[in-house]
Order: structure tokens, then C-alpha cells, then sequence
């Protein structure tokens, strides 16, 4: 025993650059392009699979991703200035899906017969949806409830939370690399031997900077995607089925074409917004979804940029700024709300830097490379399956964040671990079997009559962070409370709940241009 040398750490010790410290200039904006390369997955990927669905052409489709990437910079620029600071790229959220497609799928949208009309209606339904849900993400932040909520919160029970928010996406990793392995394997070789075999391997030696391991997504992304556009041009995939050609040929959306050279994207392109009780009621469960999965992945973020955990009131202020991003949302008809990219987070354990300013300046790439279409539409037809192969280390390494907080706690204790398991398990098959039965069906487990009722059930309970969190901490709050005080983290996790109880809680939080003054946290 008294060799053990791997006691509990607050903080990771081999993490270079942390929340407030800067790489030099060149490197900072090297990072803060990957960042990018990496946003623009899920931002091209929510567009083509909806716009479609909404009677949208390949135009329609570019201009909403546009809007996202635009919005996307907006909202992570004003989360790391204003709102948690911590270095989180905001994005595109998946937990909106449902209720959008239930948008879409509405009788009155539906039998509009001309295509044009029937997205421009359907997307001004989804604006309004989303305009008015917003309001519910506002009100829990600036409303301190969310703060207050998550002072029940303790290492043993958030756990679970943060590692479902990166296991949860397993769909969108390796599945997505088998659509087309001839890219999808290579890639993740290279990102798993450049980062982690040849991470202190030098190619010259005037250079200090350790490239492999700080560019391991532009180096691998880079390398594939020139190999898929040879594949493509010299036509090795002409005689291969639409999906297969789909999924591995380059600009097969024809994003590029379709791409303005220089397009403002601008509130309410396609009319004036519309608005349903229903739609909206729908849409505010992907509101609680998209809050609990950022709080776990916000906390993921705090460690891997060798922060503290973000106090309550913190990720308070935090949710309610994204709740004004999901208003921006709504004006811009993006068509889905933010939440934090839980590939980016990855990539911060991934390049040992969390470094605040490097999201920043990313930031600034997302909404330049939107109002210039052509050059993003470049980029952004990088075939799916390269950057499914990034995600396989990138989700793994959040969820693998999450079980790091089991060390503050006694997992000798059974109470611990039926509680542990119990959320793990649920957590993962609960949404699984509402994906299944909604696949087989046509319609999720619960069926009402009242379809948006449904939709607001079934939308929660397909979140396995959601389910994870509901298990976890209803269970680490009413079993043994005051017995297991110690075996569940409590005494650790204490000191960091308030703003003023840790010095540097003020250091990594506090608001810049002295706007603490006018906004005290209490």
C-alpha cells in the first residue's frame, strides 16, 4: 500500500495548457481550427437529415447549415465570455430531432403540395417552437432553479451522468465508420497512433511543438480526405450502391455548388415565425434534454481544462445563456437548439490544451466560414465517415471523464456500486428500447392520443444522460443519505458548490471587463 503513487487528484496533472493559459499565436489558431474541422460533423449532418424531411432542396439545405455554423459561433463565443467561461463549443443538438420530426410530420404542413411551400411553413412552425421553448432554458438559468437543482449533485451521482453523455453516441462512431471503411478505418488509426504512439515523436527538432499529439484530427482528417477525394475522382465508387457512394464520395450533397460565395445569414430568411401550443410543448422536452446533457458535459469540460467544477451558480448562468442561444436559434431557423459539442470536449483531453482562447478564436472560424459559403461548403463536405472515426476516441474520452469522478467515492461499498450500475445499465437500455419500438412501430413507447404529450415523453426518455441523471440522483438522494455522506463524494465535492468557497473558483469564473460589479454571483 505504500507504493501506491495514484491517490485521488482534483485536477489532471498532464494536461499542458490549462483554462487560462494560451499556447503561442500560430499554435492557438492551428487549434482553434481543429475545432472547427471538428464542429462541422454534426453541423452538416442535422441540415441533410431534416431539410429533406421539410420538402427543402440542396439550396435550402446549405443555408440552413450556414445559419447553424453562424449561430454554433455566436453561442460558444458568448458561453466562454459570458457564461460558464469555460472552454465549451456550442453546437447543433440531436435532442431536437424528435420533436422536429413531429413538427414536420403534422397534418396541416403535410398536405401543402408545393415542396417550397411546405418548407418555408414548416420551418417558420419549428422557429416558433423553438422562440418560445427557449424561454424555459432562460428562466431555469438567470432563475438560479438549475443552480439550485444541481446542488443535490454529487460526484457519485453525476458520474454516470457524464459517461452516458459520451457512451450515448456510440451510433454516431464506429456504425458510422462501417458505412464506408475503406476511409472510416484509416482515419481512426491515424488519430489513435498519432496521438497516443507518436505524440512525443519530433520532425524537426528546431520545433518544440509535439505535432502529433496537439493536430492529430487536422493531421488524420487531412490525410483521409485527400486519399477519399482520389478514390472519388478516379471513380471508385461509380458502380457501388447510393449508399455506399453516399456515404464515401466527396461533396456527394453537392454542398459546394449549391454554396453561395457570400451570404449574411439573417433572422427569419423564410418568413415570420409560427406558433403551436403543441409544437412548442414538444420542443421543451429537448430543452430539458439538451440543459441536462450539457450540465454533465460542462462538467466534463471544467476537468479536462483543469478547472474547477463549475459552481451552481455558475451553470446557472451558463444554461441561461443557452437559452438565449436557442432563441437565436429560433430567429435564425437552424431548424435544432444548442448544446454543448461532445466531440470538442474529447478534443481537449485528446490535445492536452484547454485553453480558453483557442475555443474563442474557433469560434470566430464558424462565423466567418459561414457568411463565406463556398470556402465552408469546402470543408464541409468531408465525408461522415472521417470524422465518425474521430468521434470513437473523442466520446470516449468524455465518458471515460465521467468514470474519473468514481475516484473521489468508496466503490467498495455496495450501496455505490448498485447505484453506479443501476444508472449505467437503465441509462443505456431505457432509450434503447424507446429507439426500438419507435423504429418498429412508427411511434415511441408512449401513445396517447395527445401527440404532443407523446413527444414530450418520448423525447425525454430517449436521452440515456436524462435517464442516467433521473436514476443516479433520485437513488444517491433518498438511499442511506446521511450514512453514506463520505462513500458518495459529498466531502470533496462541498467546497466547490459556492462561488466565493474556493479562490479559484473566481479565478477560472469570473466575468471579464469587471462585469462581476453589475452581476454578483450569489
Amino acid at each position: 500500500m505504500a507504493g501506491i503513487s495514484h491517490q485521488p487528484m482534483e485536477q489532471l496533472y498532464d494536461v499542458e495548457y490549462c483554462i487560462d493559459s494560451n499556447p503561442s499565436t500560430g499554435e492557438t489558431i492551428l487549434l482553434a481550427f481543429q475545432h472547427y474541422i471538428l464542429i462541422l460533423g454534426t453541423t452538416v449532418m442535422i441540415p441533410s437529415m431534416l431539410v429533406p424531411l421539410m420538402g427543402g432542396t440542396n439550396s435550402d439545405r446549405i443555408l440552413v447549415i450556414q445559419a447553424l455554423l453562424f449561430v454554433s459561433g455566436i453561442n460558444t463565443l458568448l458561453q466562454a465570455l459570458f457564461g460558464t467561461r469555460l472552454p465549451a463549443v456550442l453546437g447543433g443538438s440531436f435532442a431536437y430531432i424528435l420533436p422536429i420530426i413531429y413538427i414536420t410530420c403534422d397534418h396541416s404542413l403535410v398536405r401543402i403540395s408545393d415542396t417550397h411551400e411546405r418548407f418555408e411553413q414548416t420551418m417558420a412552425a419549428i422557429q416558433g417552437a423553438l422562440i418560445v421553448s427557449s424561454t424555459l432554458q432562460i428562466v431555469l438559468g438567470y432563475g438560479q432553479l438549475w443552480g439550485m437543482f444541481t446542488r443535490i449533485f454529487s460526484p457519485l451521482g453525476l458520474a454516470p451522468v457524464i459517461a452516458l453523455v459520451g457512451l450515448s453516441l456510440y451510433e454516431r462512431s464506429f456504425p458510422a465508420v462501417g458505412n464506408c471503411v475503406e476511409i472510416g478505418i484509416p482515419t481512426l488509426l491515424l488519430v489513435v497512433g498519432s496521438s497516443q504512439y507518436l505524440k512525443n515523436y519530433k520532425i524537426f527538432k528546431n520545433i518544440k511543438i509535439p505535432i502529433f499529439q496537439r493536430f492529430p484530427i487536422l493531421i488524420s482528417v487531412g490525410s483521409v480526405w485527400f486519399y477519399s477525394l482520389i478514390l472519388t475522382s478516379i471513380g471508385a465508387y461509380k458502380t457501388r450502391p447510393a449508399k455506399t457512394q453516399h456515404s464515401c464520395c466527396t461533396n456527394q450533397a453537392n454542398l459546394i455548388s449549391c454554396a453561395p460565395w457570400f451570404d449574411f445569414p439573417r433572422p427569419f430568411r423564410w418568413g415570420a415565425p409560427t406558433f403551436n401550443v403543441g409544437h412548442i410543448f414538444a420542443t421543451m422536452a429537448s430543452v430539458i434534454v439538451s440543459t441536462v446533457e450539457s450540465t454533465g458535459a460542462y462538467n466534463a469540460v471544467s476537468r479536462l481544462a483543469v478547472a474547477t467544477p463549475p459552481p451552481a451558480f455558475v451553470l446557472s448562468r451558463g444554461i441561461g445563456w443557452q437559452g438565449i442561444g436557442v432563441l437565436l436559434h429560433g430567429f435564425f431557423g437552424t431548424i435544432t437548439g444548442s448544446t454543448v459539442s461532445v466531440e470538442n470536449v474529447g478534443l481537449l483531453g485528446l490535445t492536452r490544451v484547454g485553453s480558453r482562447r483557442v475555443v474563442q478564436i474557433s469560434a470566430g472560424f464558424m462565423i466567418i466560414f459561414s457568411v463565406i459559403g463556398k470556402f465552408g461548403a469546402i470543408f464541409a463536405s468531408i465525408p461522415l465517415p472521417i470524422f465518425a472515426a474521430t468521434y470513437c476516441v473523442l466520446f470516449g474520452i468524455v465518458a471515460s471523464t465521467g468514470i474519473s469522478l468514481l475516484q473521489f467515492t468508496n466503490m467498495n461499498s455496495m450501496r455505490n456500486l448498485t447505484i453506479v450500475g443501476l444508472s449505467l445499465l437503465l441509462g443505456i437500455s431505457i432509450p434503447q428500447y424507446f429507439s426500438s419500438t419507435l423504429l418498429a412501430t412508427g411511434h415511441g413507447p408512449v401513445n396517447t392520443n395527445g401527440r404532443w404529450f407523446n413527444e414530450f415523453v418520448n423525447t425525454i426518455f430517449s436521452s440515456p444522460p436524462t435517464v442516467g441523471l433521473i436514476v443516479s440522483i433520485f437513488l444517491d438522494n433518498t438511499l442511506e443519505v446521511e450514512k453514506s455522506s463520505k462513500d458518495r463524494g459529498m466531502i470533496w465535492w462541498e467546497k466547490f458548490r459556492a462561488f466565493h468557497s474556493d479562490s479559484r473558483n473566481e479565478e477560472f469564473y469570473t466575468l471579464p471587463f469587471n462585469l462581476n460589479r453589475f452581476f454578483p454571483p450569489n
